[in-house]
């Protein structure tokens, strides 16, 4: 059946307990999967999460001549060699938003790269300026023409870069194109995301020489190739932080297990601001959700600021809090998209610019609504599980891009949650 038919129904009211396993980091696999492009040898990528959006790039890899092969759900074997063309102009490259590390990766390998200009959630113009203006430093000549990007060099140099944003997107790719480029590649101010470190430690364990991942200044030395081998990817911090939120949403005790907890860290200060308990151990955080949540202002920043991508969840937990919180979102113009849907359950919600004013309500009631993207329909349901009534949720397309088996793992937690054909 069609995944646009598909709607999950939520009965509200139900405290979630337990405990929830999280899945490898979407980000991370989506930069990773790219990366495999550089090596000359088979790759084992192990803790892959089994979503679309990995579905989306393992098929335009093997559209292009790669040898892909899942050993089980989370595990993919994939042999670059093979591939013989730099451009990917298929359907699949439409689809997600992480497509354009192809640029840099084909970059890199081939010294051209011909790829659509990437699909994914409309949260705004999202330009890819910062991208170029990195491959153009290396000596690419960059053309974007009837939607697709071409780039091409004879030699790529090493450059000293410096990216007015600390772009995640343009740290990753630039470090892609410049693992073979001649010479040493700087890039200043550069993105500090978990998932960017994870993609320079899979680099550097099959030969490339990147240095500085994690701080923002990332040094790359050009290196003649790469080997293959296995990796496993860091576990989802967003995915983490989405149950932690529906923990204190549903007055939950809920322990979020396969994670590290410091990339937690703005959530779980925000989450003990607003009077939740919080206990952390080696590899888990354990959510107690209080009787009385506490309002709270959020600001969404570059790692290790709060995510963005958790701030439509916190704006769905914040609807609970007693008293005004204000969400600032300082990266996506057009994330408050999902408000219009959070107002139909009754959240009382104004917005302004890049600026809502959440009044807190005790209680919410459920309707029919419909996800605008992949964190926007996980608000919606954090939303859901503490409203009165039933919550009928559209769009299920937009959460399968970035969540695995999320009404399994919210049964298994005590939610009242069934995937539908509607």
């Amino acid at each position: 059946m069609k995944r646009s038919s598909q709607h999950l129904i939520i009965t509200g009211k139900k405290k979630l307990h337990g405990e929830v396993d999280i899945n490898g980091a979407k980000n991370a696999a989506l930069a990773i999967i790219s990366a495999s492009v550089l090596t000359n040898d088979v790759c084992v990528i192990e803790n892959l999460p089994s979503i679309d959006d990995v579905t989306s790039l393992f098929k335009t890899l093997t559209k292009l001549g790669a040898k892909c092969d899942f050993k089980d759900n989370h595990t993919l074997v994939i042999d670059s060699r093979p591939i013989n063309s730099y451009t990917a102009v298929c359907e699949n490259v439409k689809k997600i938003r992480a497509s354009y590390y192809l640029v840099g990766a084909f970059l890199g390998r081939f010294g051209r790269a011909e790829v659509m200009m990437p699909g994914g959630c409309d949260l705004g113009t999202r330009p890819i300026d910062y991208h170029v203006k990195g491959f153009e430093a290396l000596g690419a000549r960059v053309n974007i023409e009837n939607g697709i990007i071409k780039a091409s060099a004879e030699e790529l140099e090493g450059a000293h870069i410096y990216l007015d944003f600390a772009s995640v997107g343009a740290t990753i790719n630039i470090m892609l194109a410049a693992i073979f480029a001649k010479g040493v590649t700087t890039i200043e101010n550069a993105a500090k995301e978990p998932h960017v470190v994870d993609c320079a430690n899979f680099l550097n364990k099959f030969g490339a020489k990147i240095k500085g991942a994690g701080t923002n200044v990332i040094k790359i030395t050009g290196v003649k190739e790469l080997s293959g081998g296995e990796y496993t990817l860091i576990p989802d911090q967003i995915e983490a932080g989405t149950y932690m939120i529906a923990a204190a949403a549903t007055q939950g005790d809920v322990t979020v297990k396969n994670i590290i907890p410091k990339h937690m860290d703005s959530v779980s200060a925000k989450l003990a601001e607003m009077n939740c308990e919080i206990i952390e151990g080696d590899d888990y955080i354990r959510i107690i959700g209080p009787e009385h949540l506490l309002s709270a202002n959020v600001k969404s920043m570059v790692y290790p600021g709060f995510p963005t991508d958790l701030q439509p969840q916190m704006a769905a937990l914040l609807c609970y809090a007693q008293g005004t919180s204000i969400i600032t979102e300082t990266v996506f113009e057009n994330r408050f998209q999902y408000i219009n849907e959070l107002r139909r359950l009754g959240c009382s919600i104004t917005v302004e610019g890049r600026v809502a004013v959440i009044n807190g309500l005790k209680q919410l009631t459920g309707a029919e609504v419909a996800a605008t993207d992949i964190r926007a329909g996980v608000a919606l349901i954090i939303a859901a599980l503490n409203a009165n009534g039933q919550t009928i949720i559209g769009n299920v397309k937009y959460i399968d891009r970035g969540y695995e088996n999320i009404e399994a793992k919210l049964k298994s937690l005590g939610a009242d949650i069934e995937r539908v054909r509607r």
